[in-house]
């Protein structure tokens, strides 16, 4: 087991490559969560302030297609 950690001699170079790797993949899942919550939010704050007579048209369409 303690040859598969010392990696042939190179496990100064190989553990902290999958270190900075596995770093960089969170940050990057991190960023992009962040991003989708702050976009669902403009999403839900846009689709609040849309006149009441526009949302009332569409539940009417969405409910009885043929009645526009």
């Amino acid at each position: 087991m303690t040859d598969f950690f010392a990696m042939g001699g190179y496990a100064a170079y190989v553990w902290p490559a999958y270190a900075v790797a596995a770093l960089m993949m969170l940050t990057v899942l991190a960023s992009t969560l962040r991003g989708l919550r702050a976009r669902e939010a403009t999403l839900k704050a846009l689709e609040g302030s849309r006149p009441a007579r526009r949302r009332e048209r569409r539940t009417a369409v969405l409910a009885e297609p043929n009645a526009v």
